[in-house]
């Protein structure tokens, strides 16, 4: 039961998400259990440090230029905006600060520069830190890592199939390929996706497939359930079941079980039992604050009475992994090399997509 095996197949991964359910909650625990304390939630604080403006199409996010949402935009945060937001967190009891950007890669310059920043201080703050700031090349993801970054984040979101169905312009072996770049440094990998986006439970199978095959598996994955923005081409997609949830929790900690899985968007959804649930199946770590990126987040004096009613304890700093050290800019050994990488642009288009951007130009 506690083997890490590489080779999954989606009929295998299938076999485990609809086992009944109780049997299914008990493998879960067990394998959870084996491998991490069951009384021990990662609380961490996801910062949108660039909001809006985003050239992609993806489906789900309001993020996108091109659909009318009600999010304002924000030009990249000052590093002492960050550090500021960063000593809140940990005030609050986060122990890893995620940054993200509304961008499609990362691009050498004065901007990437003050992301490096960010990361220095954030972790000489004893945090953890995380970045999700789309494609990065080996170069970009080496100076990532010796600024001390811990995680990076990069989602799979769906199967390869379907992810066809909510992306047209961007391609999910760049996906991949960001991913192994990452691995050439000593970051941790942050990959996971999001269920509820109209997918069929084989799509979800899938993506499992994808990430558990990964050698070594994502240290971190995160399972959100889509927040439905109106704007979006999936505004009228239907909230997920706990129920789902609850078996794409267990599915994960089965089929990856040294990885943390990260309960994320989507929990203003899920009552305190329901939670209880994913925490019972494998989930062990959350996200505080009042936001996630763009869309609402539980409070976190909320997130306080849950862990004490259930008698949770936030993980601390570098338990999984010993904290990276920082290497100043100027004792960098990775210089900007100025790279244009040119990522996939596919060449399908998406129907919903293209209604939403239509809806969108007649609006503004």
């Amino acid at each position: 039961m506690n083997e890490l095996k590489h080779n999954w197949t989606k009929e295998e991964i299938l076999n485990v998400y609809n086992k009944p359910l109780m049997e299914l909650l008990y493998e879960a625990a067990t394998v959870h259990r084996l491998n991490h304390d069951p009384n021990t939630v990662q609380v961490s604080t996801l910062l949108s440090i660039k909001t809006g403006g985003c050239s992609e199409d993806c489906g789900y996010c309001p993020q996108a230029a091109r659909y009318h949402t009600n999010v304002e935009g924000n030009d990249l945060m000052s590093v002492s905006q960050v550090k500021a937001q960063a000593l809140r967190a940990k005030a609050s009891g986060s122990s890893r600060v995620c940054m993200g950007a509304a961008w499609r890669n990362v691009k050498d310059g004065e901007e990437f520069d003050a992301v490096l920043e960010m990361v220095r201080i954030i972790n000489k703050l004893d945090m953890e830190v995380c970045c999700t700031l789309g494609m990065i090349t080996e170069n970009q993801a080496q100076r990532l890592a010796e600024a001390g970054l811990y995680a990076y984040n990069h989602n799979l979101d769906s199967s390869e199939e379907y992810y066809k169905e909510v992306i047209s312009t961007r391609g999910y072996q760049d996906r991949l390929d960001t991913i192994d770049n990452v691995r050439k440094t000593n970051v941790t990998v942050c990959s996971g996706g999001i269920i509820g986006m109209g997918e069929n439970i084989e799509d979800r199978a899938g993506m499992l497939v994808a990430l558990s095959t990964l050698n070594p598996q994502p240290e971190s994955t995160p399972i959100n359930a889509l927040v439905a923005v109106e704007g979006t081409p999936l505004e009228d997609e239907k909230p997920v079941s706990i129920w789902d949830m609850v078996r794409m929790v267990a599915t994960t900690r089965i089929v990856m079980p040294e990885t943390q899985v990260r309960l994320s968007a989507g929990r203003t959804q899920m009552s305190r039992e329901g939670q209880t649930m994913c925490f019972f199946a494998g989930a062990n770590s959350i996200f505080a604050g009042d936001k996630l990126l763009t869309t609402p987040n539980p409070d976190v004096n909320e997130d306080l009475k849950m862990f004490e009613l259930l008698g949770l304890n936030p993980q601390k700093s570098f338990t999984k992994k010993a904290q990276p050290q920082t290497v100043e800019a100027n004792d960098s050994e990775f210089k900007s090399l100025g790279e244009k990488p040119k990522w996939t642009r596919p060449d399908h288009k998406i129907d919903r997509n293209e209604l939403a951007k239509k809806k969108a130009k007649l609006i503004k």
